[in-house]
C-alpha cells in the first residue's frame, strides 16, 4: 500500500521528533577520528556510517556508491523476510535466468511500442496464451473475438473491467432513452477493497451479499435477487481473500440465463486464475459460461511473476466499448491502448512471457499440485492440533489455509495474539476480523506459495505449537500487556508515522462501507 505521509515543519526535525538521539546525548564531544575520508577504509569506517541517513531534505553531497548500497542494505534489512510473509499472495521465488531477463529489461518503457516493438508482441503473446486459458472464444472474425491487455496488477486490470461494465450499461440506457445516474454492481462484502476504490472512484453504487458465520461466500440466488436496471454487472471471486473458497460462477450464470437476464459476470480470478485451470479444469467458471464477459488475473500471484503485473481479458470487442480505447500510432499502424497509466517498466511482462514458455502447462500443474498437497497437509496437522479449519481443501479452492481457535471461555489468547507470538520466530502469519456479519469472527491465514516447501510447513507447524504453548503459561492480563506493548512498539501500524494526521484511523476510518478493515493480499 502506498502511504500518504505528512512533511514535517523544520521546528519539528530540529526539536528530535524524526531523530532518535536525544539533544543531551548530541551535547557529549569525544575526541574521535575525525580525518578526512579517502574512501579506504571500508562502509563502516566512512563518515557516513556515522551520521543518520537523510530523510527529509536531499543532501548537499554526494556519497560514493558503494556507501549508498549498504546503507540503504542495512536499512532494508529491518524488513521482514519475505520467504516468511505467509500473508501475501505475492510471488517471492523466480529462477535465476528469468531474474537475469527482467534486470536486462529494466530500462526499457512498456509504452514505447514504436521503440520496443517485440516486448509489445511479447505482451500480445501472453494475451492470447492466458484467454485460452480461460477458453475465450476465439473467432474467424476478429472484430468477434476475445481481446485483452496487460496492467499493472489486479486492481488495474479490475478498474478496466468495471469502466467497460459501466459504459456498456451507460450507452445501452442513453439509446432507451433511461436515466443513468443510479449505476450499481452487486459483490460479495468478502471482496478485496479494490472493488470498493472503483465504485467509489467511478461513482457506481456497491451492492453486497454479506457473508454469514457458516458462508464465506456469495449465495447465487441472493445474488442474482438483486439485479434490477440499474445493474451494470455481478463480480464473482474464484479464490476470496479470507479464505480462498471459488465463488460458484456457475450457479449465477445459470439463475441470470434461467431468468432471461443478460446482467454481465466479471470474474475476479486475481488468485484462483493461475490454479483452477491446472488442479479443477472441469470447473466451470470462465468464458464457457455465457454471461461472464471479462476476467482478471494477477501475474504476480500464482502466475509465479514478481509484482506487478496483471491481465484482464474480455469475451469479445463487444464487451469493451471503443470509446475507452486509444489509438497510438506504432510504425504507420494504429496501436490500441486501454490502461489508466501511462509509463510502466516492460520486466514484468517479459517475466511472464518467460514463466508461460518456460513451464508450459505441464510445469505450472506440477506447482500447483504440489502447493495443493502442501495446503491440505498444513490443514489436517492444524486441525490435529485442534484448530477449526475455514478453507477449503483438495482443490476446490486456493492453496491457503484460514483457520480459527476453537471456542473456549477459558482460554487466555486469541488468534491476533498467536499472530503475534509467530511473529517473534519470524514467521509473518496474519490475524484479521472475518467480513462484516459474521459475529467478529476472528481467523488466521496462511498462503502457500511455491517457495514454501514441506520441509518449511513442518517448521512453521512445530512454532505454532510452541507459541501455543508459550502463551498458556500466560494469564489474560499478561496477554494483553504483551499485546499492547508489541502493538505500541513493533507493529508497523500501531506506530503509524508514516501517515499523514489527516488519514489517521483514529480521525478517519480505513475501513471500507462494508464496515470492514481490508486484508492484505
Amino acid at each position: 500500500m502506498v502511504h500518504l505521509t505528512i512533511i514535517p515543519k523544520e521546528d519539528d526535525i530540529r526539536d528530535g521528533l524524526d531523530i532518535p538521539l536525544t539533544s543531551a546525548l548530541k551535547a557529549v564531544h569525544l575526541q574521535l577520528a575525525n580525518d578526512e575520508d579517502r574512501f579506504t577504509t571500508s562502509v563502516y569506517g566512512s563518515k557516513f556510517a556515522a551520521a543518520d541517513l537523510p530523510r527529509h531534505e536531499m543532501p548537499d553531497e554526494e556519497m560514493p556508491k558503494e556507501v549508498a548500497y549498504r546503507m540503504i542494505k542495512d536499512e532494508l534489512s529491518l524488513d521482514g523476510n519475505p520467504l516468511l510473509n505467509l500473508a501475501s499472495f505475492v510471488t517471492t521465488y523466480m529462477e535465476e535466468e528469468a531474474e537475469k531477463l527482467m534486470t536486462e529489461s529494466l530500462p526499457k518503457n512498456f509504452i514505447d511500442y514504436e521503440e520496443y516493438p517485440q516486448t509489445a508482441d511479447i505482451q500480445n503473446r501472453c494475451v492470447s496464451m492466458i484467454g485460452r486459458l480461460f477458453n475465450a472464444p476465439v473467432k474467424d472474425v476478429e472484430a468477434s473475438s476475445a481481446v485483452g491487455t496487460s496492467s499493472v496488477g489486479s486492481s488495474e486490470a479490475i478498474m478496466l473491467g468495471v469502466l467497460a461494465m459501466k459504459k456498456r450499461w451507460k450507452n445501452k440506457r442513453l439509446a432507451e432513452g433511461k436515466p443513468i445516474d443510479k449505476p450499481n454492481l452487486i459483490m460479495s462484502s468478502a471482496v478485496q477493497v479494490c472493488w470498493e476504490k472503483a465504485t467509489r472512484y467511478f461513482e457506481v453504487e456497491e451492492k453486497f451479499v454479506y457473508c454469514t458465520p457458516d458462508r464465506y461466500v456469495i449465495d447465487p440466488k441472493e445474488t442474482v435477487d438483486l439485479v434490477d436496471e440499474n445493474t451494470i454487472g455481478i463480480c464473482c471471486i474464484l479464490g476470496t481473500t479470507y479464505t480462498g473458497e471459488y465463488e460458484d460462477v456457475k450457479a449465477v450464470n445459470d439463475l441470470l440465463v434461467e431468468r432471461g437476464l443478460d446482467t454481465p459476470i466479471h470474474v475476479d480470478a486475481a488468485s484462483g486464475g493461475f490454479v483452477a485451470p491446472f488442479v479443477v479444469p472441469d470447473l466451470e467458471w470462465d468464458f464457457r459460461l455465457k454471461n461472464v464477459v471479462s476476467i482478471n488475473v494477477s501475474g504476480h500471484k500464482y502466475g509465479l511473476v514478481y509484482p506487478g503485473v496483471g491481465w484482464v481479458v474480455w469475451r469479445s470487442a463487444e464487451y469493451l466499448p471503443q470509446e475507452l480505447v486509444f489509438n497510438i500510432n506504432y510504425l504507420g499502424a494504429d496501436q490500441a491502448s486501454f490502461t489508466l497509466n501511462f509509463s510502466k517498466g516492460a520486466s514484468q511482462v517479459i517475466g511472464q512471457y518467460y514463466q508461460l514458455i518456460r513451464l508450459g502447462k505441464h510445469g505450472y500443474r506440477a506447482i500447483m499440485s504440489n502447493l495443493m498437497r502442501t495446503a491440505d497437509y498444513l490443514a489436517d496437522s492444524l486441525a490435529a492440533l485442534g484448530f477449526i479449519i475455514m478453507s477449503q481443501k483438495s482443490g476446490q479452492g486456493l492453496p491457503l489455509v484460514a483457520f480459527r481457535l476453537k471456542e473456549d471461555p477459558d482460554r487466555t489468547y486469541d488468534e491476533f495474539a498467536l499472530a503475534h507470538q509467530l511473529r517473534v520466530r519470524g514467521w509473518i502469519v496474519p490475524a484479521y476480523t472475518m467480513a462484516p456479519k459474521t459475529e467478529g469472527l476472528k481467523m488466521l491465514r496462511i498462503v502457500v506459495r511455491e517457495d514454501f516447501s514441506r520441509n518449511r510447513c513442518d517448521g512453521l507447524i512445530s512454532d505454532i505449537r510452541s507459541c501455543q504453548g508459550i502463551l498458556e503459561q500466560m494469564d489474560k492480563e499478561t496477554v494483553k500487556r504483551q499485546q499492547e506493548f508489541i502493538h505500541k512498539h513493533h507493529v508497523v501500524s500501531g506506530k503509524a508515522s508514516h501517515n499523514h494526521p489527516k488519514y489517521h484511523k483514529e480521525k478517519h476510518s480505513l475501513q471500507g462501507k462494508t464496515g470492514k478493515t481490508h486484508s492484505i493480499c
